[in-house]
């Protein structure tokens, strides 16, 4: 096994290697069934997660679905306030309008196909009563989760005014590695992750949106199907994947990639790398399992941007 995790490493070092820039800040790959780490590099790096934090807003609005605070088909209706955020500059948007409506669930599908920041702040609205509430139930819920270097500032992930990362969402591939892991054995996240396009509006607009996946691994590398992309300038181009082969599931978190293409390669790579290292007669995936997730160990991590560190500026973002 010891063997077969080098092996794993160095392909991934080589593949690093062969770009000018890094290849990546972070990156882990697990096994979904049991939560074993099969590659690391980094993992422990804190930095934005850009628009994978729509993850925690799925996990955390699947707890008050859960409790019966709010159901898949309550109506949401669009308040000011959500309109807003579809309209900021580079915001990743369905471009809701005051007083539309919609179902939670056709916010949900916004939410991972299109990566609508606008449906992720109107979904945080309608659940927590205010976005600030909601966010403070996405730390609690991190705290839960063993995820111990993650801070939650939005439910979508965009930058914040300032632009300084520090005062945005903070991750390490690790702890999203978790996130994700708890995501597929206790959530339908594969029900909304794994569509590679679909109309957002139907029966509601005159025209509706047609959103397509950022996910390019989708229908192109057997078995993923799922979980979300991320990019803005200051989080790179990051990616949380899974992929089932033969019954067996792995995760794959990489973050702060130069550019999608690289991004995308690396990951396939450690996908492939990651199912050869996977020990024989290994435990099968399936949804549901009674063992609980690897906590997220106490392991110092890398400080953020302290106060006075230079700006970051977010050109082009769309956190997607």
């Amino acid at each position: 096994m010891l063997l077969k995790h080098l092996f794993c490493a160095a392909c991934i070092a080589g593949a690093a290697s062969a770009h000018s820039a890094p290849s990546y800040k972070g990156a882990i790959a697990t096994d979904a069934s049991t939560g074993a780490v099969l590659f690391e590099d980094n993992a422990n790096a804190v930095s934005p997660p850009a628009s994978m934090t729509k993850l925690m807003t799925y996990a955390v609005l699947c707890d008050q679905i859960s409790k019966g605070a709010i159901a898949l088909d309550t109506p949401v209706t669009v308040t000011p306030e959500d309109a807003k955020v579809g309209m900021q500059k580079d915001s990743t948007a369905v471009w809701l309008k005051q007083g539309e409506v919609f179902p939670v669930e056709e916010l949900v599908y916004a939410m991972f196909v299109q990566s609508a920041n606008d449906a992720a702040y109107a979904l945080a609205h309608k659940t927590g009563g205010t976005v600030g509430a909601f966010v403070a139930m996405m730390n609690a819920k991190a705290r839960e989760l063993g995820m111990l270097h993650s801070t939650f500032r939005t439910p979508h992930g965009f930058p914040p005014p300032s632009r300084r990362i520090a005062d945005g969402d903070l991750t390490t591939p690790r702890d999203f590695s978790v996130l994700c892991r708890y995501l597929l054995l206790h959530t339908d996240i594969l029900r909304y992750t794994s569509v590679k396009s679909r109309p957002f509006g139907a029966g509601v607009r005159l025209q509706p949106v047609q959103m397509t996946n950022h996910n390019h691994l989708l229908g192109k590398i057997q078995g993923v199907d799922g979980l979300k992309t991320g990019f803005t300038s200051g989080a790179g181009f990051c990616l949380a994947a899974t992929a089932q082969r033969d019954g067996r599931r792995i995760i794959v978190v990489m973050m702060d990639s130069p550019d999608s293409r690289t991004r995308d390669l690396n990951v396939h790579e450690l996908i492939t790398q990651a199912f050869a290292s996977l020990p024989l007669g290994g435990k099968p995936f399936a949804q549901g399992q009674a063992d609980a997730p690897v906590p997220s160990p106490a392991i110092p991590a890398a400080a953020p941007a302290p106060d006075g560190a230079p700006v970051v500026r977010y050109p082009g973002t769309g956190g997607k």
